[in-house]
């Protein structure tokens, strides 16, 4: 019995929920199976950012699950995936991540992610760093996670917030090996900065 394509989509409360929203949607589209944990501070910002609750949101997943669920079969190895992608990630998510002590599904999961050597993506959402959050980032990336704040990329030339989301998003899940739509490709949809 074959396994199906599955990815772990976390959101934390940093602003840019947009993202995780975006990461569920395309996810879908290329049929892959999502399962999603929202934090209770996400909850919050879905209402400020996007005027929506984690319910509207969860109609975008395979399956979804409380944070405080630990006996959620995403908080186990044996339950295999293909990864996970936090969007957006907070500074306090990462910080717990970081340091293996995990208070809540979310941080479980990628603690799991980690100790399975799978993918975890870590879409950082905070600016200025300071040298604790790039300390931090460092060694979450020695432990084996991808550090990939959503930076826009301009020479897509983008028009809209969209464009920048998706592009951002789009990079992301290249990451797991999944092709999208979403990223413009140099020398592929661009080439020498123009279409």
């Amino acid at each position: 019995m074959k396994t199906p394509k599955r990815i772990i989509v976390g959101i934390t409360g940093a602003s840019g929920v947009t993202y995780g929203r975006r990461a569920l949607t395309a996810l879908r589209d290329a049929g892959i199976e999502t399962h999603l944990v929202v934090s209770r501070a996400a909850e919050i910002t879905l209402r400020y950012e996007l005027n929506i609750g984690a319910g509207e949101l969860a109609d975008s997943a395979d399956f979804r699950y409380a944070i405080g669920d630990i006996g959620a079969p995403i908080s186990s190895g044996s339950f295999q995936t293909d990864g996970m992608l936090i969007a957006p990630c907070s500074v306090k998510t990462m910080s717990e991540i970081a340091s293996g002590v995990t208070s809540s599904l979310l941080t479980r999961a990628a603690d799991v992610i980690l100790k399975e050597r799978r993918r975890l993506v870590m879409m950082v959402r905070e600016t200025p760093f300071h040298l604790g959050h790039l300390r931090t980032m460092a060694q979450l990336t020695e432990m084996g996670a991808i550090i990939a704040p959503p930076l826009p990329a301009f020479y897509a030339e983008p028009q809209t917030i969209d464009d920048l989301v998706d592009q951002s998003v789009g990079r992301s899940l290249d990451l797991f090996g999944i092709e999208t739509p979403l990223a413009k490709r140099w020398g592929e949809d661009l080439e020498n900065g123009r279409r």
